[in-house]
């Protein structure tokens, strides 16, 4: 399945949705952490990478089908 073109907003949105939190920022990322699972940086970008949103979802345990729900 193709990886979708989203902001950083967006995919901190879907990340909250599955219990991940903001823990910080620092300059133009934001931190989250979720228990159980691994932390996530993700860039405040208007538009992130496929590769860099689909290793985010990949860290966060997750399949592009189960994200693209969350959207």
């Amino acid at each position: 399945m193709k990886v979708p073109r989203i902001s950083g907003f967006e995919a901190m949105k879907a990340f909250g949705r599955v219990g991940y939190v903001i823990i910080r920022q620092r300059g133009s990322h934001v931190v989250m952490f979720c228990t159980g699972r691994l932390g996530l940086s993700v860039p405040q970008h208007r538009e992130l990478d496929r590769g860099t949103l689909l290793s985010l979802i990949k860290r966060a345990g997750l399949s592009v089908e189960d994200f693209l729900r969350l959207l």
